[in-house]
C-alpha cells in the first residue's frame, strides 16, 4: 500500500505543470511522508453539482492545476459530446491563491479542444461571470472560487448555456469524461487563441443593475460596506454610484481582495466575529445598514442598528424584507426558495397572489424554477433578476435592499419596523441554525446514522408529527441526503453541507402574533423554543 501510494506520487510529480507544487510534492516524497502522501493520493476529489472544491496543494485529492486541466478537458468533451464543439465558454476567476492560473489553464484547454474560450478581464464577482453567459450566448462557464470557504481553499463551479449551475445528471456526465482523461500531456494547451474580454461585459452587467430598482425611488440611505477581502468592492461601488446612493463607508481594512483573508477566521459574514470590524465602522459613521458580500460577492449579509448596538439580520429575514418590497412594488412571477429556508416566504406569496415554489438546498435548483421572478436561500443568498442573473447575486440584493431602507426612511421607519409588520401579518417566523464544523467527516455520517436508526419522537417538548427520509425524494422533490421533521408549530432539517465539512440543522418555529404589541412575548417564546429544539436535537444526534 506504501509503495503503491509512493508509485502513484512519483508518477503525478513527473507530469505536475507546477513548479509550487511540484516542489512540496517532491519533499514529501523525499521526506517518506506516507501519511501525509496517503491523504493526496487515497482517491480523487469528487467533481459533483458544486464543481470541484478543496483545500490547494499537490495530489488528486487537492485543488491544483493538475485537478483543473483535467476537469477542464472533462467539460470540454462533455461540451463536445453534446453537440457544442465550437461553442463559446466563458471563465470568471476570484482573487485567492492560483485562481488566475486555474482560469488560464481552463481557456488553454478548451482552446486546444476546438470550443471558444473567453476570461473575464480580472477578478470579479462571481455574478458577473452568471450574467456574461447569457449576455454573450456561451454554452457554458466556469467560475474559479470557494467563494466564503478558508484561505487555503479553492473552488471550480461549472454554470451551463442557460446561465444556471450545473445540476444532475450533467454532473455525472462531466464526471465520467473527467476520470477517462488519461496523461496530462494527451491534453492539447495552446499557449494562445482565447480572448480576454474587455470592460464591456461589466459595463452591460452593471446597466443591467439598474433594472432591479423602481424609477424614481428614494436613494437616500447611507451604508457602511465590507468586502471581506474579496473582490465586491469595485463593482458594488460603482453600482451603487449609478443608482445615485451615497457613496458607501468602507470598512479599510478588508476592502481589498487578499487572498490570506487576515483579520477573519473565515471570511464568511455568518461566521462569528467576522462582522467585527463593519460593526466598529458602524459605531463610527451611524450608517442606516451595514451591507457585507462574500469574497466572490455572490452572498450579500445585511446588519442594522438594533437597540445600542448592530446586529446581522438573519438571511430568511432578509428574504422577507425582499419579498415584501417586490410584492409592494406590484412583482408578478414565482417567488421561490430552497427546503432550508423560512416558510414564511410561501406565506407572503400566498398574502400577494403569486406562484411558490420549493426546491432542494442551492441556486442551481432556485434557478431552475420556472417563471422564476424572486429566489432566495437562508444562507444569505438571493435572486432579484432572475433574466439578468441566474443565480445569487450580492450586488443587485445589496441595491434592492438599500432601495427599500431609503423608502423606510423617508418614512421615519427601519427595516426592523418592517419585520414587526411582517410578523404582525404572518406569524413571527424565527429561524435559527445548529452548524457543527468537523474536521472527520464519520462524525457527520455517523449522526445521520444515529438520526435515521433512532429518530427523536419530540424536541422542546414539541410532538414530532411527521418524520420524512428526503433520500427517497418526495412528490415535489428529487432524493438528496437529509431529514425533515414537522413538529407542532415548528420544522427542522438536517443536512450535511455539500461544499464544506459541516453537519447543518435549519430550525424554525412560527408563534402566532395577535398585534404589535404581542410581538415582545412572541420573541421570548420563540428564543426559548429555539434554545430547547437545539439542545434535543443535539442530543439526538450525538454532537
Amino acid at each position: 500500500m506504501q509503495d503503491d501510494i509512493v508509485a502513484r506520487a512519483k508518477a503525478w510529480l513527473a507530469e505536475d505543470p507546477d513548479a509550487e507544487t511540484r516542489d512540496e510534492l517532491a519533499k514529501l516524497v523525499e521526506a517518506g511522508d506516507v501519511t501525509e502522501l496517503a491523504a493526496r493520493f487515497s482517491g480523487t476529489l469528487q467533481f459533483g453539482t458544486a464543481g470541484l472544491r478543496g483545500e490547494l496543494g499537490a495530489g488528486p485529492m487537492r485543488m491544483n492545476r493538475s485537478v483543473v486541466i483535467r476537469a477542464a478537458a472533462g467539460l470540454a468533451a462533455y461540451l463536445k459530446g453534446k453537440g457544442q464543439a465550437g461553442g463559446l465558454v466563458v471563465i470568471g476567476y476570484d482573487a485567492r491563491h492560483k485562481s488566475a492560473d486555474f482560469a488560464r489553464d481552463t481557456a488553454a484547454v478548451m482552446t486546444g479542444a476546438g470550443l471558444r474560450a473567453a476570461v473575464l478581464p480580472r477578478p470579479l464577482p462571481t455574478p458577473v461571470l452568471a450574467y456574461a453567459i447569457r449576455h454573450l450566448g456561451a454554452v457554458a462557464g466556469v467560475e474559479v472560487t470557494a467563494s466564503h470557504n478558508p484561505p487555503r481553499d479553492n473552488g471550480y463551479k461549472v454554470y451551463l448555456g442557460d446561465g444556471s449551475q450545473i445540476v444532475p445528471p450533467a454532473d455525472a456526465e462531466i464526471a465520467a469524461e473527467i476520470d477517462a482523461v488519461r496523461a496530462l500531456a494527451d491534453v492539447p494547451r495552446p499557449d494562445s487563441g482565447w480572448e480576454t474580454l474587455g470592460e464591456g461585459v461589466l459595463d452591460a452587467y452593471l446597466a443591467r443593475t439598474d433594472a432591479v430598482l423602481a424609477e424614481g425611488s428614494a436613494r437616500t440611505a447611507r451604508t457602511v460596506y465590507t468586502a471581506m477581502h474579496g473582490v465586491g468592492k469595485d463593482v458594488l461601488l460603482a453600482a451603487f454610484a449609478r443608482a445615485g446612493f451615497p457613496e458607501p463607508v468602507l470598512v479599510a481594512e478588508q476592502a481589498e481582495p487578499d487572498p490570506d483573508f487576515p483579520t477573519v477566521a473565515f471570511p464568511n459574514p455568518e461566521e462569528p466575529g467576522a462582522m467585527d470590524l463593519a460593526f466598529a465602522a458602524a459605531r463610527a459613521a451611524e450608517p442606516d445598514l451595514v451591507i457585507a458580500n462574500d469574497p466572490d460577492a455572490d452572498r450579500c449579509a445585511v446588519a442594522v442598528k438594533s437597540g445600542a448596538d448592530w446586529r446581522m439580520l438573519r438571511g430568511d429575514e432578509v428574504g422577507a424584507l425582499l419579498a415584501e418590497h417586490l410584492v409592494r412594488r406590484g412583482a408578478r412571477g414565482v417567488f421561490a426558495e430552497s427546503i432550508v429556508s423560512s416558510s414564511l416566504l410561501g406565506r407572503i406569496a400566498e398574502g400577494a397572489g403569486l406562484p411558490y415554489e420549493e426546491t432542494l438546498t442551492g441556486f442551481k435548483w432556485i434557478a431552475r424554477v420556472e417563471g422564476l421572478r424572486f429566489g432566495y436561500e437562508e444562507a444569505l443568498g438571493y435572486c432579484v433578476d432572475p433574466e439578468g442573473v441566474r443565480d445569487k447575486d450580492g450586488i443587485t440584493a445589496a441595491l434592492l435592499i438599500t432601495e427599500l431602507a431609503s423608502e423606510l426612511k423617508e418614512q421615519g421607519r427601519t427595516l426592523l419596523d418592517l419585520l414587526d409588520d411582517i410578523a404582525v401579518a404572518y406569524g413571527l417566523h424565527a429561524t435559527d441554525q445548529l452548524s457543527v464544523r468537523v474536521e472527520d467527516l464519520t462524525v457527520i455520517a455517523n449522526a445521520m446514522r444515529r438520526l435515521r436508526e433512532q429518530p427523536p419522537t419530540e424536541l422542546a417538548g414539541l410532538a414530532i408529527t411527521r418524520a420524512e427520509d428526503l433520500t427517497r425524494g418526495t412528490d415535489r422533490l428529487p432524493p438528496t441526503d437529509g431529514l425533515r421533521y414537522t413538529l407542532d408549530g415548528a420544522r427542522v432539517i438536517v443536512r450535511p453541507s455539500g461544499t464544506e465539512p459541516k453537519l447543518k440543522c435549519y430550525l424554525e418555529v412560527v408563534v402566532p402574533v395577535g398585534g404589535h404589541d404581542e410581538l415582545p412575548a412572541a420573541h421570548t417564546k420563540a428564543t426559548a423554543l429555539l434554545t430547547a429544539i437545539k439542545r434535543d436535537l443535539s442530543a439526538a444526534a450525538g454532537i
